[in-house]
């Protein structure tokens, strides 16, 4: 399909008109089946969270991962359920689930998975996706508390290195965790503080994120994460603002903190501001609440320049950035600063950005995309999160090529 001129803020944006071939592989694995209140309550492996493919791999193989499994909002528990499980918190249905990451080779018209590696602690044992303490509540579906996890972990962003080891985004902390080839957890990288709520994980545990990340709401953590070419450093986004001081700020900002991160160093080297497009723009989607606007996926395509997916639930958007205007250690991330940056329409350290496609303009595209396994300029993979078919939504594997 061709893709033509697309207004976005006033400035009129003409993407060359590239033409994109498309096709779909719908993903259909079981996990379980239970019986809740005379109802069947069937569950389907979401393994769209994250995607990435791997530069000796073949065009077509990709990896995926889970997030922190089977959940639902103590809300939604009479429609789901019938019956009112919990006031405020989760439901973990599946509580001993365990994060996974998926390699997958895609054909013409269907998919195989090549391997499945679980996250596991330093001795090997299975980790869960239960919350930290000090995050949200968790329940079973009889309405009864699970003790927080001090090794659960939310995975929602993936990259792998040249040894064969891992780095994943994570929701919890919000934090970044290195996994050995074996699905192992080498180290959990936390925001200062935040590791007295883990203090008794069985992994290597390292403070040295800014305390500010902490700030992010609920489920709204580290979705996105890069490797530069040369694997010495990590990009990763907050998957939206900060709720900085308050949800208040949250809910009305549009600007969304992006850091590099060096590995060997163990320490932050930049901070990037990026601005959201406003939830107006966001053509198929019918709730317009700014703070429906996220950042669910990025992936270096250069010296800093990367590929920015920014969504809603049913338009998702792809923009080129270089990143610069670094404001680490300003008092941006003071968290005392009044107005804080999440509260504050005048900020000139925002970055530059490039449309490249926007799935508005592409037919029968699926909701939720989550997951960009680029392959080059010309050939991604992208992949959606149906949130393990809870609300009956499938797993689409699409792979665009121009």
């Amino acid at each position: 399909m061709r893709i033509k001129s697309i207004l976005l803020i006033g400035v009129l944006l003409t993407c060359s008109a590239l033409a994109w071939e498309t096709k779909k592989v719908q993903v259909a694995e079981e996990l379980d089946v239970l019986q809740l209140t005379n109802k069947f309550l069937k569950f389907d492996i979401g393994i769209g969270s994250g995607a990435y493919h791997y530069k000796d791999d073949a065009s077509n193989v990709f990896y995926t991962i889970t997030d922190r499994g089977p959940n639902i909002k103590c809300k939604d528990s009479k429609k789901l359920l019938d019956i009112k499980v919990c006031e405020k918190g989760k439901i973990f249905p599946v509580a001993n689930f365990t994060p996974t990451i998926y390699k997958i080779k895609l054909f013409k018209n269907y998919y195989k998975v090549l391997q499945k590696i679980q996250i596991k602690d330093r001795d090997g044992n299975h980790v869960s996706g239960v919350s930290n303490q000090n995050t949200e509540n968790a329940y079973n579906i009889k309405g009864e508390k699970i003790p927080f996890d001090a090794q659960g972990i939310d995975p929602e962003a993936l990259v792998k290195l040249s040894d064969g080891t891992f780095w994943i985004g994570e929701e919890y902390g919000a934090s970044l965790l290195h996994v050995s080839k074996d699905g192992r957890i080498l180290k959990r990288v936390v925001p200062s503080g935040f590791e007295a709520n883990i203090k008794n994980a069985n992994y290597e545990i390292s403070s040295s994120l800014p305390q500010i990340i902490s700030k992010r709401p609920l489920n709204r953590g580290i979705e996105s994460i890069a490797i530069s070419q040369d694997e010495n450093f990590l990009y990763f986004s907050m998957q939206s603002p900060l709720a900085n001081p308050d949800k208040k700020a949250y809910k009305s900002s549009n600007i969304v903190r992006m850091f590099k991160y060096n590995i060997k160093e163990d320490k932050i080297t930049a901070e990037y501001l990026y601005k959201l497009d406003k939830a107006t723009s966001f053509s198929l989607d019918s709730k317009k609440k700014q703070n429906g606007v996220k950042i669910s996926e990025m992936v270096c395509i250069g010296n800093d320049e990367f590929i920015i997916l920014e969504r809603m639930t049913k338009t998702t958007k792809f923009y080129k950035v270089k990143f610069k205007n670094s404001v680490l250690d300003s008092k941006w991330d003071d968290i005392a600063t009044s107005p804080s940056l999440e509260q504050s329409s005048n900020v000139k350290q925002i970055m530059n950005k490039e449309l490249v496609l926007d799935t508005s303009t592409l037919e029968n595209m699926p909701k939720k995309i989550e997951g960009i396994a680029y392959v080059d300029e010309n050939h991604w993979i992208l992949i959606n999160d149906n949130d393990f078919g809870i609300y009956k939504d499938k797993t689409y594997i699409v792979e665009l090529k121009k």
